[in-house]
């Protein structure tokens, strides 16, 4: 997988692409830049949820999302091991053990 753009360097594109002339399509400015008009149209994108003009999932929301499921993780497996203590522990006082 190819490695990044900088954030810097994604914000300064899109600042062009969003104050460009009418002449100048969004084709010729990620020519120029060197990126793929589909990742420009992505980075746009981004930015009008960001700014929010368009409805999506901001950065910020995504990533409390990726940490709320990742803590969910840990509990569940934390309780998964209770509930194997449990039940261990329960079977200690069983009758004829």
């Amino acid at each position: 997988m190819p490695k990044p753009f900088p954030k810097e360097f994604r914000d300064d594109v899109v600042r062009v692409a969003q104050n460009r002339d009418p002449d100048v399509s969004l084709a010729q400015i990620a020519k120029d830049f060197g990126v793929h008009v589909g990742t420009l149209d992505k980075w746009m994108r981004q930015a009008r949820i960001e700014a929010g003009e368009q409805p999506g999932e901001t950065k910020q929301d995504s990533a409390e999302l990726r940490e709320l499921r990742k803590r969910n993780r840990l509990l569940e497996q934390e309780v998964e091991v209770l509930r194997r203590a449990t039940a261990y522990l329960s079977q200690a006082h069983l009758p004829g053990k």
